[in-house]
């Protein structure tokens, strides 16, 4: 389960996934209480001990770890090094990341990303970060996994995406509602890089409306699930509210028992 407004404390998440007979929940970064200073550690390893569910993270969606302005760019980078090292700590496999589009100037005709314009720059600072992330996760399996937010259209994010995807520590999330909104063409790059595929957000979706309970949209969830399955992906169950994080986990249910039986 995703970390949800309405059960904003560690306690609350814990309750409903037990409830719900999910075994991971993914702390969202962008809360205050799920700072990298304001995480308990010891309190974290006792709940997993206790209550038997695992933490995922999802790194801040302001990331930017290639601002032009390098002690802005330090600043993230320094946030995504210490959330390795508490990731380790509570043995949490994977931190979600999303890749920052950046500023953009805007023309009579056209949009000009500053990333595009620089892409020998921009690219450089990603190989930088991919370099300390690989050495911080050393040998202890932590995967970071982009997520497919805002990509069509922008060869230059994507550039940026195979730049990561030069080392072992990186890899991808599916998000298929996003993939639905964008008429498929995220799907296209996870296609050609499927064997990358660690980390699904399911959530269903009508045309550019997310983040819908499962089986109240128009996203073929046997199809993607079963990708998932293929591929051994953890799946967050990426609704926004409780109502709809139930009624999701139990059409996941269904769905994972037809195709068992289908298989």
């Amino acid at each position: 389960m995703p970390t949800l407004i309405e059960t904003n404390t560690l306690e609350d998440c814990v309750r409903l996934s037990k409830g719900l007979n999910l075994n991971f929940i993914e702390l969202n970064m962008n809360l205050p209480q799920f700072q990298t200073d304001r995480l308990n550690m010891e309190k974290l390893k006792t709940i997993q001990k206790n209550e038997g569910v695992y933490f995922t993270i999802h790194l801040d969606e302001n990331l930017n770890v290639c601002d032009f302005n390098r002690k802005v760019a330090e600043a993230y980078t320094s946030t995504v090094l210490t959330t390795i090292e508490i990731a380790k700590t509570i043995h949490a496999p994977v931190l979600n990341m999303h890749m920052a589009e950046g500023v953009y100037f805007t023309l009579p005709e056209q949009k000009v990303y500053l990333y595009a314009q620089y892409q020998k720059l921009y690219l450089a600072k990603l190989g930088e970060f991919r370099a300390q992330c690989e050495k911080a996760i050393g040998t202890s399996g932590i995967k970071i996994c982009v997520e497919n937010t805002s990509w069509h259209g922008k060869e230059f994010i994507k550039n940026g995406i195979e730049t990561l995807l030069q080392s072992d520590v990186f890899a991808l999330t599916y998000d298929i509602g996003h993939d639905h909104s964008s008429g498929g063409l995220d799907g296209l790059f996870i296609q050609k890089h499927e064997n990358r595929l660690f980390h699904m957000h399911a959530h269903d979706a009508v045309g550019e409306k997310n983040h819908l309970a499962l089986g109240t949209g128009e996203i073929n969830l046997r199809e993607k699930l079963s990708l998932a399955q293929k591929c051994g992906c953890r799946v967050v169950l990426e609704t926004k509210t409780v109502e709809g994080l139930k009624e999701s986990a139990a059409a996941a249910n269904r769905l994972v028992k037809e195709i068992s039986v289908k298989d």
